[in-house]
């Protein structure tokens, strides 16, 4: 039994994209069950049809995603490397919370993501990479890689008390910080207070001539970043953390296992723009399979119907499969 024609409906592919992207099932596993399931002799290549016609329909989807998250007032920033046939490159996630985007670059450089976000106004949420420096907005570190930073440094220099002044110094700092968090989530009203304890940590650096290099260093870390490790407390919704996006890192991550470096740069980014659709159903709590199999391609508009509120004007736009 062939599949063909009709018969490589919108369910179909729906089910391929569902498994191989938001289960990260291997696509050579999806031709054994897709056989098994439905009688027919699919081969490999034909499931890579799948996969780019999927991506070319959902392709202005990941587009508004990446619109929406530029227009907000917090995106959080990391990246991680990506092998496309034994070459190195490397994929950029940009999140809020609650869209996901993935780009592809072929250089850890930042010039694509530095001209993505030229314009954007709010705070970006990143760790300590340099490629972030040169953007043009607030900016909030990532104070878990930082104090990850200052203990590793603590673990291979053991004897070394200035250094661990300074990290229990900060550490101090920090706990009362993410004790208000937890109480009253990240509201500058309550985090504004503070700003004092901030003003007394950088007090207690700049009065002390610490001998050891890596106290100097730390002490030096912290001068440098002194605009962007607070910002947080100043700012409504700022988280204190990277963790956002560390998270959408991770399901790159499950699928780089599974892509295994035997994909071209075409089809890294075919894989990329349907994992930035799955991972921000993920993110709004929007079942990926619902989202496919609804033949919508704006995923604010199908969270809106969900809801209840499809009537707020905006168009629905369904997917055409046969012209795809």
């Amino acid at each position: 039994m062939a599949l063909h024609g009709r018969l490589w409906g919108w369910n179909i592919l729906a089910y391929f994209v569902y498994n191989s992207i938001g289960l990260f099932i291997p696509q050579l596993t999806m031709q054994h069950s897709i056989n098994r399931l439905f009688g027919c002799r699919l081969t490999r290549s034909s499931l890579n049809v799948l996969k780019i016609r999927a991506s070319r329909l959902y392709s202005d989807t990941k587009a508004e995603i990446l619109n929406r998250i530029i227009a907000g007032t917090v995106i959080h920033a990391d990246e991680t490397s990506a092998n496309i046939k034994g070459q190195l490159a490397y994929v950029w996630v940009l999140t809020s919370l609650t869209e996901v985007v993935y780009i592809l670059t072929e250089s850890r450089e930042g010039e694509t993501v530095q001209q993505l976000l030229k314009e954007f106004k709010g705070v970006l949420v990143s760790d300590f990479y340099a490629a972030y420096e040169s953007i043009e907005c607030a900016q909030q570190k990532c104070l878990i890689h930082l104090m990850r930073d200052l203990n590793d440094d603590i673990l291979s220099n053991p004897f070394d008390e200035e250094a661990k002044l300074v990290a229990l110094q900060f550490a101090a700092l920090l706990r009362p910080i993410v004790d208000t968090v937890d109480r009253r989530g990240l509201r500058a009203h309550f985090l504004r207070k503070h700003l004092r304890e901030v003003e007394s940590f950088y007090g207690f650096l700049d009065k002390e001539n610490f001998n050891s290099d890596v106290a100097a260093k730390f002490k030096q870390r912290f001068e440098k970043n002194c605009d962007k490790l607070f910002t947080f407390l100043r700012c409504d919704g700022v988280p204190w953390n990277n963790n956002n996006a560390e998270h959408a890192i991770k399901a790159f991550a499950r699928l780089r296992d599974v892509i295994s470096g035997s994909s071209t740069k075409k089809g890294v980014d075919e894989y990329l723009t349907l994992l930035s659709v799955s991972e921000t159903c993920k993110y709004r709590g929007i079942d990926f399979l619902d989202f496919l199999r609804s033949g919508e391609t704006d995923i604010a508009v199908f969270a809106l119907a969900r809801r209840g509120r499809a009537g707020s004007g905006a168009p629905r736009r369904h997917i055409n499969i046969e012209s795809a």
